[in-house]
């Protein structure tokens, strides 16, 4: 099915008040993961749904978060998300980015005591938007990632997203992970018995697998082997995507005071907050350039990358964030397209939330 994003974003707020957040929290959660849906990022959308079910249970998310700004200054600060769902206040810590990069040419916020928040280059987007240049990090709660030579998962996906304004383009947006693919790609190559590429999963010993159960199987269950770095083995470059996941680590989280996962899994028994740190950086370009010269430099350099000759004549040279803007394009139009599976999910955590469920034949052109 095809589903309206209208639909969509209703369902999924009614859910996130049952669970206890406050309505106005509901509609930015809501707004961020169908946004996610709808530029085709499903692995961290309103699929992410059944997961914060879990963590609203276990009682390690808390849902009427009062967070604090311990520190600030003109050019940053320092916020306490007192263990909320990272949405919220990835928003808000971008935003007060901003407003100081405004007035001060920059403006760095870091995070802790946070959760998962979604898509990184929403919020870099932010910056663009206003017409800033925007960097986000963070880390992650689920160790999935190999360091270079290791045996074991060390590391999560930690992202890193930048965002920086152009004059007749859109931004220029890019999100990345710092493995080689997400979790959920190897679960898409299980689900329908596809073999995994050679580089995306290793076991124990650094031999690639290529079975696409057992490396959902090594991934789900973090005690040995897992996703590669970004790059994959050290002769690929593998090295320098696993020395950008310690980037996104150290300036995400232990900057703020944020947890290293693997140290929280053995330090803290039972179910505690997961800690996350995000870090949040605005930079006015007027604070360089006279008003509009970096904007107009940036449409020069997309516009001869979009117009280079291109290997395949099919396929046009692209540029970070054009993927996304085509999907956007397509979904608002026809629906986020929706497996039946996913549905199922979804009607389970509505009927366990007890709020009625209302996507049922609510595709793109009944909405």
């Amino acid at each position: 099915m095809h589903i309206h994003s209208a639909a969509l974003l209703q369902q999924v707020a009614r859910i996130f008040c049952a669970w206890g957040m406050s309505k106005e929290d509901a509609a930015v959660v809501a707004d961020i993961l169908v946004e996610t849906d709808l530029r085709g990022i499903d692995s961290h959308g309103v699929s992410m749904l059944p997961m914060y079910e879990q963590m609203v249970a276990a009682g390690t998310l808390n849902m009427r978060p009062q967070a604090t700004v311990e520190r600030d200054t003109s050019v940053l600060a320092l916020i306490n998300a007192d263990a909320g769902i990272g949405h919220p206040i990835a928003r808000r810590a971008m935003a007060m980015a901003c407003d100081k990069a405004t007035l001060n040419g920059i403006g760095v916020v870091s995070v802790y005591n946070s959760h998962h928040f979604g898509a990184a280059g929403i919020y870099a987007e932010m910056a663009a938007s206003r017409g800033l240049l925007g960097i986000i990090t963070s880390s992650a709660r689920t160790v999935t990632v190999i360091p270079t030579r290791g045996s074991v998962p060390m590391l999560g996906t930690n992202p890193i997203a930048f965002a920086a304004p152009a004059a007749r383009h859109p931004p220029f947006l890019l999100d990345m992970a710092t493995s080689t693919v997400a979790v959920n790609k190897v679960k898409v190559y299980a689900l329908n018995e596809k073999p995994l590429p050679i580089g995306w999963v290793v076991d124990g010993q650094g031999q690639f697998v290529t079975d696409p159960e057992l490396g959902l199987k090594l991934c789900v269950e973090q005690v040995s082997g897992g996703l590669l770095p970004l790059g994959g083995g050290t002769e690929t470059g593998g090295h320098k995507g696993y020395g950008l996941a310690m980037l996104a680590q150290i300036l995400g989280s232990t900057l703020a005071g944020g947890s290293f996962s693997p140290l929280r899994n053995k330090t803290q028994g039972g179910n505690v907050p997961d800690n996350i740190g995000h870090f949040c950086m605005a930079i006015a370009p007027t604070a360089f350039r006279q008003k509009g010269a970096f904007e107009e430099d940036l449409d020069a350099i997309i516009d001869t990358l979009h117009g280079m000759p291109r290997s395949h004549p099919d396929e046009p040279v692209l540029v970070a964030g054009d993927p996304e803007r085509e999907c956007r394009s397509r979904r608002v139009v026809d629906g986020i397209p929706m497996p039946e599976s996913l549905l199922e999910q979804l009607r389970a955590v509505a009927r366990r939330a007890s709020v009625p469920y209302d996507m049922e034949g609510s595709t793109a052109g009944e909405a």
